[in-house]
């Protein structure tokens, strides 16, 4: 079970990652002022930047949205910067 944790914890970090230095590149506006414009909770985005909670699909394609990226695009920079080693199911 540690293993898949250890997964959960690098996924939720990278993915907060990206959100942060895409929102920084795309937008830059702050966390508080983004969420605030598409209708998001600051502290949620902020806690999902910081790799802190983990978020449904939904929440995302907001995200991206807000970024103003398409979904499919934003996945792509996910799965890129998860590096090649990272599967999401063990095979």
């Amino acid at each position: 079970m540690q293993h898949k944790d250890e997964k959960t914890l690098y996924f939720k970090k990278e993915l907060g990652k990206l959100i942060s230095e895409l929102r920084q590149k795309h937008t830059h506006s702050s966390c508080r002022r983004l969420a605030h414009e598409y209708g998001m909770y600051s502290g949620h985005l902020n806690m999902v930047e910081n790799g802190r909670v983990e978020c449904k699909v939904i929440t995302l394609w907001k995200i991206s949205e807000a970024l103003g990226i398409k979904f499919s695009d934003f996945a792509k920079a996910l799965e890129e910067k998860l590096g090649e080693d990272f599967k999401l199911m063990d095979e």
